[in-house]
């Protein structure tokens, strides 16, 4: 008899095949799952935004009260206001304050109002200018992505190829933990010690501004970056690496222009996966740059994001209002953004990656 018949029958087992159906409906049950609570999420914050453009939204008329203004002589008036002495008539006339109608300010059209410089929702009339948020959002992604993603590349490089296996296993799962430290423990590192550095070495007017939260958001993207560049060099076969090596080329040589080419598209789906994340991030944003929606591209000014708006906002805004249905709408551009980005890492990116190392 052969050793693989009680493996056979253990496989073709009734009840071992009702395990395996039952297995595979739960997963199957939960990214349906998981897919049905990503569109209600969407669902609910669009609805929630869509009234800023389906809907016309009350004009509130605004009065103004002033007791310095002329008064107004009213004999039948039982007021308990304080009274003067009128000498030609004999006459108690009232020093009454006035309600006087204040011309209606002029209200900007919603294209206008959504696409001007200026943020300022608690007003005579509100401005709702997502201009210096879209620039505070670019500027801090931008100087995160461009001090992170190098670092988090040459150390996946460096762990990959050059780093003994000893001191791999204890410096990768290091580094991967560093994810998984909370937002605000970064932030008020950044809001305690990153911002006195910055101040103190370009001798700056500002502690809290754009740079010192891209350096924030440095810190909170380079694991991710890490791990999934990491993950990316580890797939490519070995034969690109031993026929270079066999050509005469350096292990430095072979790292950076075999080794990294060949894996380009993982490492370009780790570098979009941390854009998204520093797109994203709140609590770092909201302690780190200063969190002023200032339209400036300075990097030494404070700014603000989209996240940062909606989590310092919020909690205090009317409900149903047309700030309320503002802040939503930040939250659909915010959310269609990391989509489309996780959406190109994965149906395009890996995609790319798995066909060019088919076979291999």
């Amino acid at each position: 008899m052969s050793k693989l018949d009680p493996l056979l029958r253990y496989l073709l087992h009734p009840s071992r095949r009702k395990i395996d159906v039952f297995a595979e409906t739960l997963i199957k049950g939960t990214a349906a799952t998981s897919i049905l609570i990503i569109l209600l999420i969407f669902f609910f914050v669009f609805r929630e935004a869509s009234s800023l453009f389906f809907s016309d939204s009350p004009q509130a008329t605004s009065t103004i009260q002033s007791s310095g203004a002329p008064t107004e002589y009213n004999p039948d008036s039982s007021s308990d206001a304080p009274a003067e002495y009128n000498p030609d008539g004999d006459t108690l006339e009232l020093n009454k304050p006035l309600t006087v109608a204040a011309p209606e300010p002029e209200k900007l059209s919603l294209f206008e109002n959504l696409f001007s410089k200026v943020w300022q929702p608690v007003s005579s009339v509100p401005k709702f200018g997502i201009l210096p948020l879209i620039v505070g959002t670019a500027k801090t992604t931008i100087i995160a992505i461009l001090l992170g993603a190098p670092l988090a590349i040459l150390a996946a490089l460096n762990i990959t190829f050059f780093v003994p296996t000893r001191v791999r296993e204890i410096v990768k799962p290091a580094i991967e933990m560093l994810a998984n430290f909370p937002s605000v423990v970064i932030g008020f590192f950044c809001l305690m010690d990153v911002a006195t550095l910055v101040k103190a070495t370009f001798d700056i007017d500002f502690r809290l501004n754009a740079l010192t939260g891209g350096i924030g958001l440095a810190i909170a993207v380079t694991p991710i970056i890490f791990t999934v560049a990491e993950d990316a060099l580890s797939t490519v076969p070995q034969s690109y690496r031993q026929a270079s090596l066999a050509l005469g080329a350096t292990e430095w040589q072979t790292a950076y222009r075999v080794m990294l080419p060949a894996a380009l598209p993982g490492v370009f789906a780790a570098v979009l996966l941390g854009v998204g994340r520093a797109f994203g991030e709140t609590m770092i944003a909201l302690m780190a740059t200063g969190n002023a929606p200032m339209m400036s591209f300075g990097i030494f000014d404070p700014s603000r994001t989209f996240a940062a708006t909606i989590g310092a906002e919020m909690g205090e805004v009317i409900w149903g209002s047309e700030h309320y249905n503002i802040l939503f709408f930040l939250g659909v551009l915010l959310f269609l953004f990391t989509f489309s980005l996780n959406a190109i890492t994965e149906l395009y990116v890996k995609k790319r990656l798995m066909k060019k190392f088919q076979g291999s």
